[in-house]
């Protein structure tokens, strides 16, 4: 830091001309170091709101908020019908509502799971994070944290425009209020399962465009393979089969544990056992999917 000095004449060949040395005030930081876990934090909230995009140009606000908007609309068109002829419930369960448009969440997780990751590898800014005092670990934590944050809200949402409408339709809350936690929680275990496998198949490449195709490809032809193995099932009578190709897709999977574990595993064939599979491939994937990132990382150059 150089201080400050008057003006004074500097001899040039056109004749003297006037300089200033100002002084800018740097000086040394001597707060608080906030460290790691303050850097995740910020991570997560800014990924979170860069998943609607919030905080980023109108253009990036359209597809998430278009595809929230139409997980809402038809919560609000169910309880205005149901209110008109007077029904004596909705239509459709908490539970099997976001199951009902896992089409429309698979676009989504595709459409902002590379928002989330592949920016970063493009651009290489994933060492200007490491550089900073915020591991490898923590930095996945943070992605996958903020992706199932907006799934959540994907899911959350018009479900709790059905609970709303359900006590607005005189339903008792005693009865309203535990299917609509247990609703919750199996949205927080979709939003798990589905968060990791699309940051995994995102993180794969810096293209956004090649991540959400790879995303929406992966998550669609695995929904259509297990639609097809259960309906040939079906129709061949073969109900083991059809209970347990819901192992390949993963709406299914949480659909069909959720189903075991709250209605008993007596209602499907497979019994105790399918229940118990079922719950080994979800926790596998869950974890495998998370420590597939942690690899994928490490490999990431810190320069």
């Amino acid at each position: 830091m150089v201080p400050s000095a008057d003006a004074g004449s500097v001899a040039g060949d056109g004749g003297e001309h006037t300089g200033v040395i100002h002084d800018i005030g740097y000086r040394h930081y001597d707060g608080p170091r906030l460290g790691e876990r303050y850097v995740q934090r910020s991570l997560f909230l800014d990924s979170l709101r860069g998943a609607y995009g919030l905080g980023r140009s109108a253009r990036s606000k359209v597809m998430p908020m278009l595809l929230l908007a139409v997980m809402c609309l038809p919560a609000v068109v169910m309880v205005v019908v149901t209110s008109m002829i007077r029904a004596d419930e909705l239509p459709v369960t908490y539970r099997e509502y976001p199951f009902e448009f896992q089409v429309v969440v698979a676009i989504f997780v595709a459409g902002q799971a590379p928002v989330l990751v592949s920016r970063d590898l493009r651009f290489r800014v994933v060492p200007l994070y490491f550089a900073r005092p915020l591991g490898r670990a923590a930095y996945v934590q943070a992605k996958v944290a903020a992706m199932v944050g907006a799934v959540l809200v994907l899911l959350v949402v018009p479900v709790t425009i059905l609970f709303i409408g359900a006590l607005l339709l005189k339903q008792p809350l005693a009865d309203e209020l535990p299917d609509f936690l247990v609703a919750l929680v199996v949205c927080l275990g979709y939003a798990v399962l589905l968060s990791g496998l699309a940051l995994l198949i995102a993180a794969l490449t810096p293209r956004r465009g090649l991540g959400v195709a790879a995303v929406i490809t992966v998550l669609l032809v695995l929904s259509g393979v297990q639609s097809a193995i259960r309906g040939i099932a079906t129709e061949y009578d073969e109900p083991a089969l059809a209970d347990y190709s819901g192992l390949i897709s993963p709406p299914a999977l949480v659909d069909g544990l959720a189903g075991a574990v709250i209605d008993g595993s007596g209602s499907w064939s497979i019994g105790l056992t399918g229940t118990l599979v079922y719950a080994a491939v979800a926790l596998t994937l869950v974890l495998g999917a998370y420590l597939a990132l942690l690899l994928r990382y490490r490999r990431v150059p810190t320069s």
